[in-house]
C-alpha cells in the first residue's frame, strides 16, 4: 500500500532528505488573538479592528461565540486589511452561545505572512444590532517564535 506525505512532513519524514520540520506548521504551538465586539449598531461597511498577526504567522482557524444573534440581515466578514474576507466570507451569524468555527482552506495552507497583518471584521448588508449583547472572535495562529 502506498504512503504519501503531507506538505508539512515531506521534507522532514520523506524519502531520505531529512531536514528539520517547519515549526510554524508541524508540532506548532497555537497562539490566540481575542476580540470582544459590543453590539453598538455598527453600520454596514464599518470595520472593527480585532488585533494583529506578527510577521511569520500562519492562520490556523477562528471561532465566533456570541451572547445573541448578530441580526437577521447583518453580515460579518473576517480578514485582514487589504483582504476583508481572508478568513471568513461575509455571512449572517445567528448562533447564540454556540462556538462556531471558521476558516478558508487556501488561507490555512498559505505561506506565512512576511509582514505584520491587522485583523479586521467587516459589517455588511445591514447595521449590527444595538444592544447590551456582544460577540467574541478568537483567531488562532502559529508563528516561528
Amino acid at each position: 500500500m502506498a504512503n504519501t506525505f503531507s506538505r508539512e512532513t515531506a521534507q522532514s519524514l520523506g524519502t531520505g532528505n531529512y531536514s528539520k520540520s517547519d515549526g510554524r506548521h508541524h508540532q506548532a504551538k497555537l497562539k490566540r488573538v481575542r476580540a470582544t465586539i459590543d453590539y453598538d449598531g455598527q453600520a454596514a461597511a464599518d470595520t472593527i479592528t480585532l488585533g494583529k498577526l506578527p510577521p511569520g504567522a500562519t492562520f490556523a482557524y477562528g471561532v465566533i461565540t456570541a451572547t445573541a444573534t448578530f441580526g437577521a440581515a447583518a453580515t460579518l466578514a473576517i480578514g485582514i486589511v487589504g483582504d476583508a474576507t481572508a478568513f471568513r466570507a461575509a455571512a449572517i451569524f445567528t448562533a447564540a452561545d454556540t462556538p462556531t468555527l471558521f476558516g478558508i482552506a487556501a488561507d490555512i495552507a498559505a505561506a506565512p505572512f512576511s509582514e505584520e497583518k491587522t485583523l479586521i471584521a467587516t459589517v455588511g448588508a445591514a447595521a449590527a444590532p444595538n444592544s447590551a449583547d456582544y460577540l467574541v472572535v478568537d483567531i488562532f495562529y502559529s508563528d516561528a517564535v
